[in-house]
C-alpha cells in the first residue's frame, strides 16, 4: 500500500463527504465504515445499556474484516482513504461497556488489532457541538435523532485522549465549522491542497501542524486542549 489516510471525527462532522471527494478528485480507493449495516444501532441509541455489547461486537467484527481485506487488496492501490480508524472501536466501547462485557470485548480487540494496517496519517475533523447537532438534524437519519449533546462532548473528549497517546502516525486536526468542501469549490481546493501537502511531506502555508509536533513544541498548550 503506497499511502493510507484515515479521516476521523464525530457523527455529522463531514468525514465521509471528504472521503468521497478524495476518491473523486484524487482517485483514491474508498473504505467506508459499515455503520448502516449494524442491525443493533437503532436499538443501541434508544437503550445503550442493553444493546451496547452486541452493537460493539458487530462493529469490531465488520471493521476487522474490512481491515484484513485492506491489508491484502490495498497493496496495489496508490492511495487508500478510510472514514474510520480501527482504534475508534475501542474508544466507543470504553464509553458504553463495563465489567465483564468490557473485559471480553478488550480480549478480542487486542487480538485483532495486532493485524490491522497503520495509516500514514490521520485527519481528525472537528466542529462545535451545536454545529454538529444541526447537521445531524439536517441529515434526518432516524437512528441519529436521539443523540444528545452530552454524548458528543464525551466522545470528543475520548478522541482527544486517544490522540494524546497516539504514536503510530501524525494526527492533524481540521475544524470544519466554516468549511463547506461539498458545495464550495474554493474550500474543496483548500482542503485537497492541505492533504496533498501532508502526503508529500511539504505542508502548505497555514495548514495545521500535527498534534505530535505541537506536543513537542508547546507541551503545556497541548495539555490544555485535552
Amino acid at each position: 500500500m503506497s499511502n493510507y489516510i484515515v479521516i476521523e471525527g464525530l457523527i455529522g462532522v463531514g468525514k465521509t463527504s471528504l472521503c468521497r471527494i478524495m476518491r473523486d478528485e484524487l482517485g483514491a480507493r474508498l473504505v467506508l465504515e459499515p455503520a448502516e449495516d449494524n442491525p443493533f444501532l437503532a436499538a443501541f441509541y434508544s437503550d445503550q445499556d442493553r444493546f451496547a455489547f452486541p452493537a460493539q461486537m458487530f462493529y469490531l467484527a465488520t471493521r476487522y474484516a474490512q481491515q484484513a481485506d485492506l491489508r491484502q487488496g490495498g497493496l496495489f492501490d496508490d492511495l487508500v482513504i478510510a472514514d474510520y480508524h480501527f482504534e475508534k472501536d475501542q474508544l466507543f466501547a470504553s464509553l458504553t461497556l463495563a465489567g465483564h462485557e468490557m473485559a471480553l470485548y478488550e480480549r478480542f480487540a487486542r487480538l485483532l488489532g495486532q493485524n490491522v494496517p497503520k495509516p500514514d496519517f490521520v485527519i481528525f475533523l472537528d466542529s462545535p457541538t451545536e454545529v454538529i447537532m444541526k447537521r445531524i438534524e439536517r441529515r434526518a437519519i432516524d437512528a441519529e435523532q436521539v443523540i444528545e449533546a452530552d454524548y458528543l462532548n464525551s466522545l470528543r473528549s475520548a478522541y482527544h485522549r486517544l490522540w494524546a497517546g497516539y504514536t503510530d502516525a501524525p494526527v492533524y486536526v481540521l475544524n470544519t465549522a466554516e468549511l463547506n468542501y461539498v458545495d464550495n469549490d474554493e474550500d474543496r481546493k483548500t482542503v485537497l491542497e492541505m492533504i496533498q501537502g501532508w502526503l508529500k511531506g511539504r505542508p502548505v502555508p497555514g495548514a495545521p501542524a500535527s498534534l505530535q509536533s505541537e506536543r513537542e513544541v508547546q507541551p503545556s498548550l497541548f495539555g490544555s486542549r485535552i
